[in-house]
């Protein structure tokens, strides 16, 4: 069977971001339950950024680096989110256009609540596989964001908005799928996948969601077993524990990855509470580092706690990681690869860290102020100029780094500029 994973990938985490500890203070809420989501900060989307800038600068680095003819065999690009903003029209064509790639290109775009990602990612991973065109790359961009609409004077924050507030964050990964996976190469034909009709969470309207948490909770962990199980079924000699070196779950936020884990020791190998406790901080933790850091990005989230594997794990002999990805409504998938040292040191030279330490810190009075702006741009806005100062001291963190922001929308055409 031929090679085929990731050749390349990258994190754009942002611009901006919230201390979720003083959010919740500031909510007034209380801090020892919010301890338990083990959430650090979150990305926040500011008015000039949206799916397409956030996925052309997931993607930029890597194609920087390409020669025009690698550029060339990139004949695939996938945009995989929930936060689009058209019915018909792709954001891949924005993306595919700011990259500047190749025309002969097939551009289109999935839907399937957090599970997009990975769908996206399956999808680039088997047409490779197909050798329909012999050499070719598909570019697959997971790009999402949470924006709250705020209305002045009325009950907008409840409190279990407010608990799901600080979990929500905005961001994209781009991962190029090749025939060189220097990165993650994935174990071909080694996929459990499970879904059902459930209504645990769904987006009835463009700009709010709807759902139960406690079913929502309830369908992943389902989820979670019986995709292993399918995968257990498929893969000969597949054990939890001994099998992978390190586990990726998509991870809504830190705490419901924790009891997800416990939920798998237990069932799985009958696990103690202090075994289950070691194994969690040595092949979960690294996976948690930027997921708490950035905050639930949906469809990008497994990808994210992937891309946080890989740089934060060890890698001085080769290891498989397992990837759980989980969407609402629901489909679900356990999938896995392997890394090594070449592929950690390729992955850290793109600068994924320095770049969520070079980020703005919002204070609440800025954070606030955004939240009452945030329906200037949404689905079906039709004609608007961005304040590129607002929030100015957000612009000038990022100065000498080339960057796209959206500049305006006219006539429901979004025209995007590079800022550096």
């Amino acid at each position: 069977m031929m090679a085929v994973g990731i050749e390349a990938m990258h994190v754009f985490g942002g611009t901006a971001y919230l201390d979720v500890m003083k959010l919740a203070e500031h909510r007034k809420l209380d801090t020892a339950r919010f301890e338990n989501l083990l959430m650090k900060e979150k990305t926040v989307a500011l008015p000039y950024e949206d799916p397409v800038s956030f996925g052309v600068n997931a993607a930029k680095p890597i194609v920087a680096l390409m020669s025009d003819a690698e550029k060339d065999r990139i004949e695939m690009v996938i945009t995989c989110t929930e936060s689009a903003f058209d019915f018909g029209k792709s954001m891949s064509t924005y993306i595919h256009h700011y990259l500047g790639l190749n025309r002969n290109c097939r551009l289109f775009e999935l839907k399937n609540a957090c599970y997009s990602g990975s769908a996206g990612f399956q999808m680039g991973v088997n047409f490779v596989l197909s050798q329909a065109s012999p050499g070719a790359k598909a570019l697959v961009i997971a790009t999402d964001l949470s924006r709250f609409l705020v209305a002045e004077g009325g009950e907008a924050l409840t409190e279990d908005w407010s608990f799901a507030e600080p979990s929500s964050g905005a961001g994209a990964v781009a991962m190029l799928i090749s025939e060189s996976p220097y990165v993650f190469q994935v174990d071909v034909g080694a996929n459990g996948y499970y879904g059902y009709e459930v209504m645990d969470t769904c987006r009835p309207v463009p700009d709010g969601e709807a759902g139960d948490a406690d079913l929502s909770l309830l369908s992943y962990l389902d989820c979670c077993e019986n995709a292993f199980l399918e995968y257990q079924k498929r893969v000969t000699d597949v054990d939890y524990v001994n099998t992978f070196g390190y586990l990726a779950f998509h991870t809504p936020f830190g705490g419901m990855i924790k009891g997800a884990h416990r939920n798998m020791m237990r069932k799985m190998v009958q696990a103690k509470p202090e075994e289950i406790e070691d194994d969690f901080n040595s092949r979960v933790t690294p996976g948690l580092t930027y997921c708490q850091r950035v905050g639930n990005i949906m469809g990008a989230t497994t990808a994210l706690s992937l891309s946080s594997t890989i740089e934060n794990g060890q890698f001085d002999a080769p290891k498989r990681i397992g990837c759980f990805s989980y969407g609402s409504g629901c489909c679900s998938e356990f999938y896995s690869g392997m890394v090594n040292q070449d592929g950690q040191e390729r992955l850290r030279r793109l600068g994924i860290e320095d770049q969520l330490n070079q980020r703005y810190q919002l204070s609440m009075a800025e954070y606030d102020d955004l939240l009452r702006g945030s329906g200037e741009v949404k689905f079906g806005t039709r004609n608007v100029t961005l304040d590129s100062e607002f929030i100015p001291g957000a612009r000038a963190s990022c100065k000498g780094t080339e960057r796209l922001f959206l500049k305006e929308i006219r006539e429901y055409h979004r025209e995007y500029e590079w800022v550096s």
